[in-house]
């Protein structure tokens, strides 16, 4: 029933609960208060009226124990909601381990999808039941907000800048996504759908994707550019080693060190001369103004696909088999 109301839509992912329960517990704390309080201005108005026999005002000291409750119980009140808030903040905000990645952008009045298979939407999201979904997200001109009503999750997108969210679905189904920040003329017009699918009907609906993966274009885009003339893989070329780089904390010529996230890989194709790796010249050009924020997403795509390189392993002989190793030797003619 609380699902046809309108300020409370369908309850589809694995924060949804949670997020409606404390907004639920904050709505009916504060009417309380509210009612309380206005039913003790006019008790008070009325009790304590100007009367003939009380013309002149007298001072009454207060009791001690009402002023350590008024203190008491509002402070427990407030920390209560603030270790409540903080769980629901940090659960909405901690991305689970190994997520689906969705890519977004938003530009004046669409959203576009695109899926690491390569399948690209526009308006339109299908996901899987059940798993968690990552979004990385960027603007190609002012800030959006991307909002999924049903799974209560919400994030700004901000030109320059990459930002993430999550959700889980729990419910199979079509479900509103909206731009929640005024962008224009059309921002109304800025809205559209999630497909919310079956593990099975999710895999056959992947299958129609013909373009390649997002890794595989964005190597195509790394080739495009030259950029592996420099990236080669080897410690000893002109640009740092990019396999095993994603998440890694990097050391900077500045003296800091920073984590290898998807704005600082952005920041690197864009303004290279921001933060340079320690060890490395300032000779890698910028790439602002050639590259759309869809290759962006395919760079950043293939260079977290990017595996460590294997460590070599060097043989140790023991000393006996070394010994008989060049008595073998010696015994030669």
């Amino acid at each position: 029933m609380r699902s046809d109301f309108p300020l409370f839509p369908e309850q589809a992912s694995s924060v949804a609960m949670s997020v409606d329960t404390l907004y639920i517990f904050l709505v009916v704390l504060t009417g309380s208060v509210s009612i309380l309080i206005w039913l003790a201005v006019f008790y008070f108005a009325i009790k304590y009226r100007r009367r003939p026999e009380n013309e002149l005002a007298e001072e009454i000291e207060p009791p001690k124990a009402l002023e350590f409750a008024w203190i008491v119980i509002p402070t427990i009140i407030f920390i209560g909601i603030f270790v409540w808030g903080a769980f629901v903040f940090f659960r909405i905000n901690r991305i689970p381990d190994n997520p689906l990645d969705v890519y977004a952008t938003g530009r004046q009045w669409m959203w576009k999808f695109q899926h690491p298979t390569g399948q690209r939407e526009i308006n339109t999201l299908h996901v899987p039941l059940g798993r968690p979904v990552r979004i990385t997200m960027a603007s190609e001109d002012v800030i959006h907000s991307l909002w999924f009503p049903a799974f209560r999750v919400k994030m700004d997108v901000i030109p320059s800048r990459y930002r993430m969210l999550w959700f889980e679905a729990t419910k199979t189904g079509r479900f509103h996504l909206f731009c929640a920040e005024y962008c224009g003329t059309l921002h109304s017009g800025m809205g559209g759908w999630v497909e919310v699918m079956e593990q099975t009907e999710y895999q056959k609906w992947l299958a129609g994707g013909t373009e390649g993966s997002m890794a595989s274009q964005g190597e195509k885009i790394f080739q495009k550019y030259a950029c592996n003339t420099c990236h080669t893989g080897d410690n000893t070329a002109r640009g740092p080693v990019l396999n095993g780089l994603y998440g890694r904390t990097v050391m900077l010529a500045s003296g800091p060190s920073v984590v290898a996230d998807e704005n600082y890989i952005r920041e690197s194709i864009l303004a290279p001369q921001a933060k340079i790796k320690a060890g490395f010249q300032p000779i890698m050009p910028t790439f602002q103004g050639q590259v759309t924020e869809e290759d962006l997403l395919k760079l950043l795509a293939y260079i977290r696909s990017l595996v460590p390189p294997k460590p070599t392993t060097l043989s140790v002989e023991s000393p006996a088999s070394m010994g008989q190793s060049s008595g073998a030797r010696g015994n030669q003619p």
